[in-house]
């Protein structure tokens, strides 16, 4: 396995793993309104994370290569779809804003994580 197939299910794992812990934790230490802004916010970036992989491993396999405006126009409804979903949120005070910019972080959050484990792997073994 390459080192970007490696990352990239270190990062889908990481992902379900860290929105796990951020909406138990949520749930159990914060006000109502506060758990569900993380617990959104997770579902949100997560799903679109996801989305986005469906969207180019799609356009990139040979016998249907997508055009960069499908591409293009696809990332861009989902973008407003997310604001759409994050502002009727906000606006009707379905959820706290920090709550949900902490559930908004669990994807860079991991890839953060598996970027910092990627570098250990690289520098450990190079010390060997």
């Amino acid at each position: 396995m390459n080192i970007q197939q490696r990352i990239f299910k270190f990062v889908v794992r990481a992902n379900w793993v860290l929105f796990f812990i951020a909406s138990v934790v949520g749930l159990i230490n914060t006000p109502p309104d506060f758990a569900r802004g993380i617990i959104f916010g997770g579902l949100i970036v997560t799903i679109n994370f996801h989305l986005l992989y469906r969207t180019l491993k799609k356009a990139f396999t040979p016998p249907h290569i997508s055009s960069f405006r499908t591409i293009l126009a696809k990332y861009y409804v989902r973008f407003f779809a997310s604001a759409f979903i994050i502002f009727v949120l906000i606006s009707r005070r379905y959820v706290d804003p920090v709550g949900l910019v902490i559930g908004l972080s669990v994807v860079v959050a991991s890839i953060i994580l598996a970027t910092i484990c990627e570098f250990k792997k690289l520098i450990f073994r190079e010390a060997a």
